[in-house]
């Protein structure tokens, strides 16, 4: 089928979809979860396609990192959709209510997009929890990962439409969009009337075609270049372990840290610290000249050093003079992800918080939580860097948009 008739098939699902009750969708999601689980083996063989290819082309390992399944992390994909199914179903829910002076009921309440198109890269994970997060808000997903995923995509795809099937809801209720040509990418982005929201997740660049040239509307979640500040009143061996964390613990997702800022009045007792632990952990340093003073293994930062997502073992260092000058320089370089400040000072941190215009900020805890799953919110479909509709990660509640539903008693106007 073409993209279009792929999206026609989804509105058609979604109806059904809109109307399905939570044990209805729960017990799909349930069935999708342990269906992923028996078929573990089929999966990690066809994703291991998709790594032989990757680095037989020359793909950096972080990269890799991003696009391996192991039987360890389709466990974690199917646990992510038990999550879902213990949550709240959003469906329904009375966003605010009243009754106005002349007797009429009102009522806002939350009801599916319909169709949720996904366009994402690298990570087949996000393939099972789109696909989850959009069932379980009453969406139908519409899927077009990366052509470096596709056979591990189409693997996890065809467990999840049977599943679902079998579950008593439209198989379309997920689709994968074919991702060997970027035509189904341009007709996707152009399939308004069919798809209602668009939501981009990778890259600065898909996510710039994708904002630029969609006619859909379009959620845009953004790159983490994500900040940790160290303050003058830190406790050092608290940033010690947010730093390492943040950077190391997984360096190729977006909510890990890329740059670090230390305050110059610790300086001197920290950042040896903090450079031989990065060294420890195979962190290459890019720092500025005051940095690249602590240790030969500093490689001298360049400008574009300081605004990249490096997505691997590297992070940008540089000391600043105080909390206005780390504000600036997140302000300057940022992308609006996530940002961390280490400080023992109630004033710092409130003006940190206050200063740092960002979906999330983390007072002495590592960028590392920035995540659905984390928070609470079961599966994430992306974190949001936009400030419309929603910011930071997006769970359930953010796939929904709302419908006004008025009751009267023959009232006329």
């Amino acid at each position: 089928m073409s993209v279009l008739e792929q999206a026609a098939a989804a509105r058609v699902a979604s109806f059904d979809l809109a109307a399905a009750t939570r044990a209805e969708k729960d017990a799909a999601l349930l069935l999708m979860a342990d269906r992923l689980v028996e078929r573990t083996d089929d999966i990690v063989h066809a994703n291991g396609v998709d790594v032989a290819n990757a680095r037989a082309a020359g793909t950096s390992e972080a990269m890799i990192d991003r696009l391996l399944l192991t039987p360890e992390r389709v466990a974690a994909m199917a646990d992510g959709l038990r999550q879902l199914a213990a949550l709240p179903d959003p469906i329904g829910d009375v966003v605010r209510g009243s009754t106005l002076a002349n007797g009429l009921e009102l009522r806002q309440v939350r009801v599916p997009f319909g169709v949720v198109g996904m366009i994402y890269e690298g990570r087949p994970n996000v393939t099972a929890d789109a696909a989850g997060i959009c069932l379980k808000s009453g969406n139908a997903a519409l899927l077009r990962g990366s052509g470096s995923a596709f056979s591990s995509n189409a693997a996890i795809v065809s467990v999840l439409r049977k599943a679902v099937a079998d579950a008593g809801l439209p198989a379309n209720t997920v689709q994968l969009l074919d991702a060997t040509t970027r035509d189904s990418v341009k007709e996707l982005m152009r399939a308004r009337g069919l798809v209602d929201v668009l939501i981009p997740r990778g890259g600065a660049d898909l996510i710039r075609t994708v904002v630029e040239q969609s006619t859909v509307p379009v959620i845009e979640t953004g790159v983490g270049n994500c900040h940790v500040y160290v303050d003058a009143a830190a406790d050092l061996e608290k940033a010690l372990a947010i730093t390492i964390n943040s950077k190391a613990q997984r360096p190729s997702v977006c909510n890990a840290a890329e740059s670090l800022l230390v305050h110059a009045e610790i300086a001197d007792t920290f950042l040896p610290l903090v450079l031989s632990a990065l060294a420890d952990a195979g962190v290459t340093v890019h720092g500025d000249a005051r940095v690249a003073g602590y240790s030969d293994a500093v490689v001298l930062a360049t400008e574009e050093d300081f605004g990249t997502e490096f997505l691997s073992l590297d992070i940008s260092v540089a000391v600043v003079d105080g909390l206005d000058d780390a504000l600036d320089h997140i302000r300057r370089y940022g992308t609006g992800h996530t940002e961390a400040i280490v400080s023992e000072s109630v004033a710092a941190t409130r003006r940190f918080v206050a200063g740092v215009d960002s979906a999330a900020v983390m007072v002495n805890a590592s960028t590392r939580f920035t995540d659905g799953g984390e928070f609470g919110f079961g599966a994430e479909i992306g974190i949001s860097t936009q400030k419309l509709h929603a910011r930071g990660p997006m769970g359930l509640p953010e796939l929904t948009s709302t419908k006004y539903v008025v009751t009267g008693n023959g009232h006329t106007r």
